[in-house]
């Protein structure tokens, strides 16, 4: 809608208000800035609320009133970032590399099936999408030639609602897109770009949007368009929604659109990232480009796996996308004819080298095996296990498997506690969190105040009790149940659990042995209170069925009022858990859990982990940082392996957790903690930074990687 006629003030605010809002920078360069708090209204969304107060007659003019001050800083600081001098004095180019994008455009394209960017921007469900938002921010924090695709979902994921018996419903909004800062892609023509890409025998016309992320952009592909039938538009209508055939038609778009996508902008990447096995026929489509172009297909093959990055995610091999082999076929016979192969010959290049059976399932993982010549999983044992998982693809001892790590990492800007961070500032510097591992300026954090520091964990923890009472309360007016009389306590030791409630995860471990654990939290010398948050897939009955198993603890009149399983995971609830909580419990079943993220966060807000040591624990505890549960070992059973770890759990609880952190000087600080906080920032904050884990890619990958 067109604004009213505005004085020049007000056009130069609005003008600085629109640009701020067209870019997702904002979401951490600025996540606390005045201008924003209005925001909060409309779902923390800018966009949306700039679209709410062109709508409301004066409400626009009194809003750039209010804040033309603080709409000038955040564009100069917004501007300062996206500056040349800025991009020159990023990593990238100190590196010695080329800054920016020349003709080819950016360099490295990262296909993801999911960005978790902000929870304004619905296109992700969990892990998977958090890391890959937290990718792309460190890639415009550092200057990288970077561009993620992806695909643009009407639906998003699915919402989750708890009934009054606790069981987990599920429901899909309708977004609309106008709410995003999304901008049409171009042509060098000025066309909105199209794209046609082969679905099952249909021919899918897919549109191009650019979402603005700091330095850096995600293409997004979109078939809900009059261009498309109904069948072909809802083809992004749901994330990890619809059958089988849903998913071929969506990877399909992911992987063939995108890149066409890439090549209908001019844009001629020298690397391509694949990250996990959504997005793997990109690598076929690029086969097919590279034959028509007049290469014989070994070269041509060999070209495409030269210039590939695969990261697995899945330490389960059921877990991996596996088609049909009819499915498979109907899904690439366009292809078959372009490349010369035969149905057995495509097919076989989603299975094992060794496979016979005609039968078998079309592997998206082993496609990028075929595909891609540098691999990678996400943790240093995920690495082992997965060299494991697939050493008889090449046929070698699992030590031989070519497959390295880089251990994830996440986004200090977007997660960490902002008053930590502003300690970390003057602790150590302007760089603050951003200082690279074995800089000597980490030292310094053991410096910080304690008092301080105390008073940072208590205010981010009473902000996460604020936001968990709004849920509950919000679930049991919608539901018509009585107002929650339980009053979470601000100064119990609070500890959390939020993430994927997948079986492997073990949500309710801790409520194995409920009298033990009443007994323990009875006898313990001050309040302890447990948040979870956390949703099952809608088809997995056995991650719902846990998220009952948490809600039902939280009814047991010893634990009611101690006990909250918080609606609807989401990035705000996981912004607000990992700052707030001051013990991270994190308890799957090793070796399943392939790096998990949640506990960095924590440890760089202050929280401390007690943790099985699974995923990137066993890289990140050091025996002063936080706890380990369990024993890294073979079990004979999951039975045996669940007791044995409930057991360490319970114990680590009664003799050092809750101790730790109620044993108080004579100022009311409980320094022995403190010193295990300070030592969890000053490890975990350099070492798991989504900064360094790009640089890693970069230097380890991509640098391998280039065409």
């Amino acid at each position: 809608m067109p604004s009213p006629s505005l004085a020049a003030p007000h056009a130069l605010a609005l003008s600085r208000l629109e640009a701020l809002a067209g870019n997702l920078w904002w979401c951490w360069g600025d996540p606390d800035g005045a201008w924003l708090r209005e925001s909060a209204a409309h779902g923390g969304n800018p966009r949306r609320m700039l679209r709410a107060l062109r709508a409301e007659g004066g409400a626009l003019s009194a809003y750039l009133d209010r804040h033309a001050e603080d709409l000038a800083r955040a564009h100069r600081a917004f501007e300062d970032y996206m500056s040349p001098a800025a991009r020159a004095a990023a990593w990238h180019a100190r590196a010695g590399a080329p800054c920016g994008e020349g003709a080819r455009g950016p360099e490295v394209a990262y296909f993801c099936a999911e960005f978790g960017l902000h929870e304004s921007v619905a296109i992700y469900s969990g892990g998977l999408g958090i890391l890959a938002g937290d990718h792309v921010k460190s890639a415009s924090d550092l200057a990288l030639p970077f561009v993620g695709v992806g695909l643009l979902y009407r639906n998003g994921y699915v919402q989750q609602r708890l009934d009054a018996a606790g069981y987990q419903q599920s429901e899909h909004l309708t977004y609309d897109f106008d709410d995003y800062p999304l901008t049409p892609a171009l042509d060098a023509h000025g066309a909105p770009v199209l794209v046609e890409v082969p679905v099952l025998g249909d021919r899918c016309v897919a549109r191009v949007w650019r979402l603005a992320v700091g330095r850096v952009e995600v293409l997004l592909l979109d078939a809900d368009h009059d261009g498309n039938p109904p069948a072909l538009r809802a083809i992004t209508a749901k994330l990890y929604g619809g059958d089988s055939v849903t998913r071929a038609q969506q990877e399909l778009l992911l992987g063939v659109g995108g890149v066409r996508a890439l090549r209908a902008l001019g844009y001629a990447p020298t690397t391509f990232h694949l990250n996990e096995g959504h997005s793997s026929f990109l690598s076929l489509e690029r086969l097919r480009e590279e034959v028509a172009a007049g290469r014989k297909r070994e070269e041509a093959l060999a070209r495409v796996r030269a210039t590939s990055v695969f990261t697995t995610h899945t330490p389960v091999e059921a877990g991996h996308d596996r088609f049909d082999p009819d499915l498979a076929w109907r899904a690439l016979s366009w292809l078959a004819e372009p490349l010369g192969l035969t149905r057995d010959a495509l097919l076989a290049l989603g299975r094992w080298p060794d496979e016979r059976d005609p039968g078998a399932l079309f592997n998206m993982t082993l496609l990028a095996l075929h595909t891609c010549a540098h691999l990678n999983g996400v943790a240093a044992l995920h690495g082992e296990v997965s060299r494991e998982m697939f050493a008889r693809f090449w046929d070698v001892d699992p030590a031989a498997a070519p497959i390295t790590h880089v251990t994830n990492g996440v986004h200090a800007p977007t997660w960490q506690e902002p008053a930590v961070r502003a300690l970390l500032r003057l602790g150590l510097g302007g760089a603050g969190a951003e200082r690279e591992g074995g800089d000597p300026a980490w030292a310094r954090i053991h410096e910080l105040p304690d008092e301080a520091l105390w008073g940072a964990r208590a205010a981010a923890r009473a902000r996460l009790l604020t936001l968990a009472h709004q849920r509950e309360a919000a679930r049991r007016a919608r539901l018509g149940l009585p107002a929650w009389g339980s009053r979470l306590d601000p100064h119990a030791l609070t500890i959390g659990f939020a993430r994927r409630f997948a079986t492997y995860k073990r949500a309710a471990l801790i409520f194995s042995e409920l009298d033990r654990l009443v007994r323990l939290l009875e006898r313990a010398p001050g309040p302890v209170q447990l948040l979870f948050s956390g949703k099952a897939h809608p088809a997995d009955e056995g991650g719902k069925a846990l998220a009952r198993a948490v809600y039902e603890a939280s009814e047991h009149p010893a634990l009611r009022g101690r006990v909250l399983l918080v609606e609807d995971y989401d990035m705000e609830v996981g912004r607000a858990m990992v700052r707030g909580a001051d013990v991270w419990l994190n308890n799957p079943r090793r070796p399943k859990e392939a790096s998990g993220t949640s506990g960095m966060k924590v440890a760089m807000s202050g929280g401390l982990n007690l943790s099985i040591l699974d995923g990137w624990w066993p890289e990140g505890f050091n025996g002063l940082n936080g706890w380990a549960i369990g024993e890294p070992k073979d079990y004979a059973d999951e039975a045996t392996q669940d007791r044995e770890d409930a057991d360490s759990l319970y114990s680590l609880l009664e003799r050092e957790v809750i101790p730790a952190f109620f044993e108080r000087d004579e100022a009311g600080l409980p320094r022995r903690w403190l010193r295990m906080v300070k030592e969890s920032i000053a490890t975990c904050t350099p070492g798991f930074h989504s900064d360094r884990q790009v640089r890693d890619y970069a230097r380890l990958l991509y640098a391998q990687a280039r065409g």
